[in-house]
Order: C-alpha cells, then structure tokens, then sequence
C-alpha cells in the first residue's frame, strides 16, 4: 500500500478495514492493493472528479435555519465501504425478520391491540405517542402493510456487532444518494468493481415501482403511480425527483391533485387521470387539511377518505410513525419474540425511556455520559451528546426531560466504528453508520448495501448530513471468496503494519 496510510490511526475502536492487528482484513485485500496503487495527487483527482460530479448532477440536500444557503452539495467520500457475503446475509434476515414484526405491530395497534391486552407493551407507550393515529383503529389498508419503504439505521460497536439503531417508517430518505453513490463509483473503478464481484443496486427503482404496484386496486395491470412531494424547499426535494424519474412515474405536489366521488385525480394538459397509488414523501399532519392540520397548503382535501375506502393506496401508510417513534423502538425485541416467537438477530442499542420513573431518573443522573434524544427529531436535531456537552447544556435537557419525561430517551454512547475517509493527502478514520433499505410488497425485498454515512467532522459521532456528515458507497460482495490469494501487501502506519 502506499503513503496514504503511512499515518493512518486505527485507535481504539473497530475499523472497518484494519484488523486488531493492523492487517487488512480480507474483503478488503483488493480495494486496499488498488488505492494503494496511487499516489495521493491520484487519489485526490479521482475524489476531486467525483466531487464535480455531484456538483453537475446537482446531488444536494437541504439544511433548515442556516445563514450560509438552504442548498447544498452532498459529500461524497471516494473509498467505499465493503462488506462480505455471510456478514451481509446475516443484516438481510434481521431486517426481515425486523420489519416483519414491526407491519404485524402496526396491524395489531390498529386493529385488536392483542400485544397491549397481554401487557408485552406498554397502552401509554402507544397512546402517547405523537404519530400514532386512533382515528385509524379498523380501518383496513392493502395486504396488511403499512410500511412499504424502511430505512433502518444500523451502527457497529467496538465489539464488531451490528445493532438497529432506529427504524424510519414514515419517510425515509437516502436511497437517492445511494443510487448516485454508485454512478459514480463506477465512473471512477469500474474495473475494480467488476473484479470485486459487487452486487448490484441499480435495480432500486425497478424494486420501488414494483412494490408500489403491488399496493393498487386489483385487475389494473398497469395502475397510475405518483410521487407527492411537498415542493422545492423540502430537504429531500432532489430525491424526489430523482426517484421519480428512476420510475418513471409524474411528480406531484398538492395543488395538482383532487379528490371527486372520493377517487383521487392528477390535473394533466390532456385533462383529469385518475391516481391509484402515491408515493407520499408528505408526514401524515400535512397530508390532508380536512382531517389532520387545516392549516396545510401541502396537502390533498378529501385525500383521507378516498384511502380510508381503498379508492387510493398509500404508501407509506398513514400512521406508520408509532412504530418509529424512539421509545417504541425500545419494545422492538419484545415485538419479534411475541409476534414471530423468535429472538432477535439484530439487537438494540440500550436504551432507558423518560416515560418509565426510574428509567428517566437514571437519565438525569448521568446526562453527562449518554446520549438523550427527543422521540420525534430526526437528522441529529433535538440531541444531547453527553460527553461533549456543556455543563449548562445538561442542565438545560434536563429541565426539558422533567417537564416532558415521555419525549426523551437515552442510549448509552457507542464506540461507533471507523472506517478510513480521504483528508487532503491521507486518509484518517471518521465514524460511520449504514442505512439499508428494506422495501414490503409481495415479498420483502432488502437492497444489497444501503447509505453508508459519515461523520466528516474528526471525533464526531453524528453522521447525519444536516450536521457536517456526508456519505460512502456501500459494495455487498456477491461470494465469500473475495479476498485474493496469499498476504496481503504490508505498510506500515501508527498503531501496527497493514
């Protein structure tokens, strides 16, 4: 390998590609032989070109509340991430046996409350929960799903396991860049990629269409499928236009459609066509003045009933947010074991919810060595780092968990591990996450590798893009014989020899 790692430092946590000993571990071999072909002028072109790349496609994202500009260029890191075949296969089947739980959880709530009557979870947990819907208990949705599209966070300790850190069933987001990820990694090695044996994620948005139809009316072989965003200034705006196009299907903001006879129509230049199935990226209290905020200019008046009488499907459906909420999330393994009479194969994170007395009193007794989030922020916003925090900071989450105990929880904080990220001549480990995406229609269908995120900022255990993180590739390889043969080329850096 060559100088871009001469200083590379593993420290103390689990890289991704370094082994305790400072050897590269064997999915790695061929990734590490190659980079360490170039010299880092290279390397730093190649990442450079990737950059211009995402500049002129306009890969962005949106940052609310910021003086420096709304729009940005989403950062892209060159080196991927690699993960082998047994090590995939076993993420795949926790996260369906993960989101199979959850949809019969959702069924439940909605309908018998079976889990509830038998004490396994908590009626305050989910009667108290800010997204769940009792306007919705007995209404019948399409094959008993409500989540149709999961992005599910998962986190690797210092242990080397993988652990869920949250499920997003409500809107998640991402899939674009992971799709853009991959355009441009293959632009940059396509050979290296081929050699690899990576499997491919370029079907997303065959898989997406698919599982969409699946949700329409029966007998329409080829039903009308949108994609309703709330406009321009949303933070995922790209991303829906993106999955648009990959699906070929017409974009839609409110205005654009209306609700007659409760059937729902898309206003087209040739007049009224009617709409089977929305692909609503619009959070359930903007979805429908009539029902939900009346106040909202981004959603559909009528639009409830019409899927309340299955003249429209959803997806995904409303009321789905229960299950995502944080502090529903902790009740998950409980979930597996009564619904399927399984164990987990993916953990939890720890975690002590506010709602519980001594749970929360545990929280404010140690505020300083944990991280507290509120049940309902997203992007890193509405979160208390503990051992980076201020002395007023703490003090301040804890009056805040006082006056509202049931909006907080707290997870102890993870050594996240690390993986290797291109700084100016080098590379230096930065902490990641992955955030594959699992999509329910007539199968489940788990996307072979996800978003991998990165915390950019050196020490930072936030990868969220809205708080300084950006993104790698994520190369599931397709065999278990991706390592080439003999030792792997050595080196040596700070902390051992590669």
């Amino acid at each position: 390998m060559s100088s871009l790692f001469n200083s590379y430092d593993t420290g103390t946590f689990f890289d991704e590609v370094f082994s305790d000993n400072a050897t590269v571990r064997p999915h790695y071999r061929s990734l590490s032989q190659n980079i360490g072909g170039l010299t880092a002028a290279e390397y730093g072109q190649h990442q450079r070109a990737a950059d211009a790349a995402f500049l002129r496609q306009g890969v962005t994202f949106t940052v609310y509340g910021d003086n420096q500009g709304t729009e940005r260029i989403f950062p892209f890191d060159l080196m991927p991430r690699v993960i082998p075949r047994k090590e995939w296969d076993r993420i795949e089947a926790g996260l369906i046996q993960r989101i199979t739980a959850l949809n019969l959880f959702l069924r439940d709530v909605y309908h018998d409350q079976k889990i509830i009557k038998d004490g396994v979870v908590p009626a305050e947990l989910v009667h108290s929960a800010s997204h769940y819907r009792p306007e919705f208990r007995g209404v019948h949705v399409p094959h008993d799903i409500y989540i149709h599209i999961c992005g599910t966070d998962l986190v690797r300790g210092g242990d080397g396991e993988y652990y869920v850190l949250e499920d997003n069933g409500r809107c998640p987001s991402g899939a674009s860049y992971m799709l853009e990820n991959r355009s441009t990694m293959k632009r940059t090695f396509p050979e290296l990629l081929h050699s690899l044996r990576v499997r491919p994620v370029d079907a997303y948005g065959t898989m997406l269409r698919d599982t969409l139809a699946h949700l329409a009316p029966p007998g329409l072989p080829d039903p009308v499928i949108v994609v309703l965003t709330p406009g321009v200034f949303n933070s995922a705006y790209f991303e829906h236009c993106f999955l648009a196009r990959q699906m070929g299907v017409p974009i839609v903001e409110g205005r654009d459609l209306i609700v007659r006879n409760d059937c729902v129509f898309m206003r087209t230049t040739r007049g009224l066509e009617r709409v089977d199935v929305i692909y609503r990226r619009i959070d359930d209290d903007f979805l429908d003045p009539l029902v939900f905020r009346e106040d909202s200019l981004l959603g559909v008046p009528g639009l409830v009933q019409s899927y309340q009488r299955g003249r429209v499907a959803l997806a995904n459906s409303i009321g789905t947010g229960v299950a995502d909420d944080k502090a529903v999330y902790a009740c998950v393994p409980a979930m597996i074991k009564y619904y399927l009479d399984q164990d987990p194969i993916l953990a939890n994170v720890p975690t002590f919810l506010g709602i519980n007395p001594k749970e929360c009193d545990h929280m404010l007794a140690n505020l300083e060595n944990l991280v507290v989030k509120a049940v309902n922020e997203s992007g890193g916003y509405g979160m208390l780092m503990g051992p980076s925090s201020t002395k007023e900071e703490r003090a301040t989450f804890a009056d805040r968990i006082r006056a509202n105990p049931r909006n907080y929880i707290a997870q102890p904080v993870l050594a996240l591990s690390r993986h290797p990220v291109f700084v100016d001549d080098h590379f230096e480990g930065r902490h990641i996450d992955l955030r594959p995406y699992v999509l329910t229609g007539d199968k489940v269908r788990v996307v072979p590798g996800g978003l991998t995120r990165v915390a950019l900022k050196k020490g930072s255990l936030v990868v969220n893009s809205s708080q300084g993180g950006g993104s790698k590739d994520t190369w599931v390889l397709w065999g278990d014989e991706e390592a080439p043969a003999g030792e792997a080329t050595t080196t040596t850096i700070k902390g051992g020899a590669i």
